[in-house]
């Protein structure tokens, strides 16, 4: 009987779900709301940040419930990885995108608490804005890219989760097993040194 992996795609499947949907939900609904609801500026950004800034936690947890069951998900996979055909490809992409995700993630955090320096009505808020000063124009618009790039990275997740569980069917084991071996197979009667006959 194949070996089961429930709490491990469910930390997987559970955090992406929550990783994507918020980051998608923010950019849609909070930024939207919070710019309609507005009357400056000041009072649009402070509402948006103080929307993510709670909402940061929550990321942050779902992020790292994700990146337990992924990481537990590739080593019960290990052999899969290394004997089935187009495995490692897709493992590599989903590492790759999932790396990128972070980085988005952490760089919209860092964008996001300056403008809320920036726009916030605390004073002691206010003096580090003025220590660290920023043009809060164009940290709006790297946000706003950012902000879009982390619901697209993680959908790409998402997408190749879904050929990952392609991949586990019984026959397309069997099939990329088979290729593998065939690709496999010059190199190792290459290097096999059979004896001579007499």
């Amino acid at each position: 009987m194949p070996e089961r992996n429930t709490v491990l795609r469910s930390l997987h499947d559970v955090g992406l779900a929550a990783w994507f949907g918020g980051s998608l939900m923010g950019a849609v609904g909070l930024n939207g709301a919070a710019k309609a609801q507005g009357k400056s500026w000041e009072e649009g950004a402070r509402t948006a940040s103080s929307g993510w800034a709670m909402w940061a936690p929550v990321g942050a947890a779902a992020i790292g419930v994700h990146l337990v069951g992924s990481t537990g998900l590739l080593a019960a996979n290990a052999t899969r990885v290394v004997t089935q055909q187009g495995v490692a490809a897709s493992t590599l992409a989903k590492t790759v995108l999932t790396g990128a995700a972070l980085a988005a993630t952490a760089y919209t955090r860092v964008l996001g608490k300056k403008i809320e320096l920036a726009s916030s009505v605390d004073p002691q808020d206010a003096e580090k804005a003025e220590r660290l000063p920023v043009d809060t124009g164009q940290a709006e618009r790297r946000l706003s890219y950012a902000q879009w790039s982390v619901p697209a990275l993680t959908c790409g997740l998402i997408i190749l989760n879904a050929v990952h569980g392609e991949q586990q069917r019984p026959a397309q084991q069997l099939y990329g097993m088979w290729r593998r071996a065939r690709t496999l197979a010059p190199y190792v009667l290459r290097s096999h040194h059979w004896p001579l006959a007499h």
